[in-house]
């Protein structure tokens, strides 16, 4: 058994520098950036009970995707496969997949601080 939720909102931006994307997004949704230790990500302020939103710096084109958090990377991944997802790509740290409607995204380690207490999350069986 695993828990799964939606964790963040990834705009990537193919963009030297993220401050044009920080000046506008932060502005569009009304929420300051905060400061983050990476010239790749940049983290926009959301409420502790919505999921997060990142800027990205990528050399792909620019889009949006989701990162889906969990507690077991592997068994996600095994589940979504079963639903159609397809891996694109692993990562050190967490995976990109392909939906079968071509969006990619990433499942990855819990990255809210209430993912282990919240009762907000979808438990799966195997």
């Amino acid at each position: 058994m695993h828990k799964s939720r939606l964790a963040a909102f990834v705009i990537d931006t193919q963009d030297d520098d993220l401050n044009q994307a920080k000046q506008f997004w932060s502005k569009a949704l009304g929420q300051d950036c905060k400061e983050y230790d990476s010239n790749n990500f940049l983290p926009i302020n959301t409420p502790s009970d919505q999921p997060h939103i990142w800027l990205h710096k990528v050399d792909h084109s620019s889009r949006i995707h989701l990162d889906i958090e969990t507690n077991n990377i592997s068994a996600e991944v095994d589940r979504l496969k079963k639903l159609g997802a397809i891996i694109f790509e692993e990562k050190e740290k967490w995976v990109v997949m392909e939906a079968p409607t071509g969006h990619r995204f990433c499942v990855v380690n819990p990255q809210r601080s209430d993912f282990n207490s919240s009762d907000q999350v979808n438990i799966w069986d195997k």
